[in-house]
This record gives C-alpha cells, sequence and structure tokens, in this order.
C-alpha cells in the first residue's frame, strides 16, 4: 500500500487563537495534550482527531519560521525513509524524535523545498473518513518549481500515482495524483505570490458560503474564491488571522 498523510500540524504564532478560529470556521472540538514540553491542541471532527495545534517553537521562530500548516505522511521505518529521501535528493530538516505515546517523526523537505513530516506512529491507524466528511482533510496540493520532478520523487518514495491532468492556461498544468486508486490532490508549479515550494491543505465543510462568512468574521482573509472545481465542490483559499495559509472546500451552501 502506498503512504498517505496521517496528520495534520498547524505552527502558530498565537495559540489559543488559532484555536479559537479553527473551531469557528472548520467546526473542530479541541482538547489539550499532556505530555510534551509545548502546550498542543488536538483537533477534531466530531470524536475522531485529524490534527494538532502548536506555537512556533522558539528555534523555529528565531530561524523566521512563520505560521503554516504542515502534513505528515507515514514512514513504517522514519530512519529509513529519510535516509531515502536524501538519497533522492531532498534534505532532512530537523533530526529525529520520539514523541512518547505517540511515534518518531522526521522533518524533511522534497528536492523542491517544500517541507513535509515523517511519521512512524504507535498503536494502531485510524480507518480513513468517507471522501468530504465535514472536519476531516478533503484535498492536498503542492506547488512547486517543476510539479513532474516533484511527481516522480513522491511517487518513488511513497507509491503515489499519476492521475488526471487538467490545463490552467497561463498556469499551466494542474496534475493530479492518487493513492491507492483514490484521487487524493494536485501539484502544479508555483505563482509569484507563493514565496517558495509548500504544501496547502483543503478542510472539509458543510457550505462554503456560510464558511466563507465565518473566515472572515472571525478575521480571516480570503485570497481567493468561491471558485466552483470539477466534481461540483466549491472552494476558498484564505489565511488565518496569524497568517497561515489554508483552503476550505465544500457544497456551495
Amino acid at each position: 500500500m502506498a503512504s498517505k498523510f496521517i496528520w495534520y500540524e498547524l505552527m502558530t504564532s498565537d495559540l489559543k487563537a488559532a484555536e479559537k478560529f479553527y473551531s469557528e470556521v472548520v467546526g473542530w472540538s479541541t482538547e489539550d495534550f499532556g505530555g510534551g514540553d509545548l502546550p498542543y491542541t488536538i483537533v477534531k471532527a466530531g470524536e475522531t482527531p485529524v490534527g494538532g495545534l502548536m506555537n512556533i517553537p522558539a528555534e523555529a521562530a528565531n530561524m523566521g519560521a512563520q505560521p503554516a500548516w504542515m502534513g505528515y505522511i507515514y514512514a513504517a521505518d522514519v530512519d529509513a525513509k529519510s535516509e531515502s529521501i536524501r538519497a533522492a535528493g531532498g534534505a532532512v530538516q530537523r533530526a529525529p524524535e520520539d514523541i512518547p505515546g505517540v511515534g518518531r517523526f522526521f522533518v524533511v523537505a522534497d528536492p523542491q523545498g517544500a517541507m513535509f513530516m515523517l511519521l512512524a506512529p504507535q498503536g494502531p491507524e485510524q480507518p480513513p473518513a468517507p471522501m468530504g466528511t465535514v472536519g476531516h482533510i478533503g484535498w492536498r496540493e503542492l506547488y512547486t518549481d517543476g510539479w513532474e520532478k516533484a511527481l516522480d520523487f513522491y511517487s518513488s518514495q511513497f507509491g503515489w500515482t499519476k492521475d488526471q491532468s487538467m490545463d490552467m492556461g497561463e498556469m499551466g498544468t494542474y496534475q493530479l495524483f492518487a493513492i491507492d486508486g483514490e484521487q487524493a490532490g494536485g501539484m502544479m508549479n508555483r505563482t509569484p505570490n507563493i514565496p517558495m515550494p509548500c504544501w496547502g491543505f483543503y478542510f472539509n465543510v458543510s457550505g462554503i458560503d456560510d464558511a466563507a462568512a465565518r473566515v472572515t468574521a472571525n478575521g480571516g482573509q480570503i485570497q481567493m474564491g468561491p471558485m466552483e472545481v470539477p466534481g461540483g465542490s466549491w472552494v476558498i483559499n484564505c489565511v488565518d488571522p496569524q497568517g497561515a495559509a489554508f483552503s476550505l472546500v465544500g457544497p456551495s451552501r
């Protein structure tokens, strides 16, 4: 089986403000996670944990890290996979670390510089939620410098496969990828307004118009949309009050 994104994490400059914002906008419930050196908040869709929120660690902040969402990809052996990524032209950004009761993780970057994390979790894997389930992650998008090479990298490392592609005119090709035969996201060459290669994530909502109103009412900004996408869903690209980019997907209302 191919390796999937299994966790999503926001590093932010104001944990409590971010918790309130996403609870209002996406509808997540939250709970504190104990045991770490830094406060960490779990966000849940119903009773299912889907991600976490934390303040940017001081070391990262001193290096200029800005609020951003990151994704964790499953790896049975993160040490071996990190070496494979290094051999394929990627880079290890942070030494491996064990989280008691959670698993072992690495921070890495693909050859174009987009960062993500590897996680070897402890305990059983959660069953995937049906496509479109509110509060879960509905789509993943890579903005990169040369999507063809990026697709080759993720295919070789994680078993993802090339799917349909769409001609976006001046913006170039939007290339979909599949994980275990199911469409899971897309890749495209980044536009000038995106300063560096990165991953973006779309959270499922029950209605895009109402969600857009919640974004602005709670201090966020809508950068693009609402826009209809193939399949009949609608999307908006947003920035939260602390400056982290995120997107929402759902029906029109």
